[in-house]
């Protein structure tokens, strides 16, 4: 597998209250967040990335402002039209 290394101050934890291993956790999932809004990795793939179950990374999209799903009119009427009111 292969590695990415960031490197950051050591007083980027401090000063959000949160320990390094946080810190690194969230970066890899807002990573992981990013690349799936930008359309480059599935969900699946992007939870894998991040290390965490596919549902949990859709849960955490929203933290990071990411939707989970990207639908035009056209779908979302398509999804809703045997729904009787």
């Amino acid at each position: 597998m292969n590695r990415i290394e960031i490197e950051y101050p050591e007083t980027i934890p401090a000063v959000l209250n949160i320990s390094p291993e946080v810190f690194e956790r969230e970066a890899k999932l807002a990573l992981a967040v990013k690349l799936y809004e930008m359309g480059r990795l599935s969900s699946g793939q992007a939870a894998n990335l991040a290390g965490i179950p596919r549902v949990v990374f859709l849960l955490s999209c929203r933290q990071f402002g990411a939707n989970t799903v990207d639908w035009d009119q056209a779908e979302i009427e398509a999804e809703f039209s045997d729904a009787t009111i």
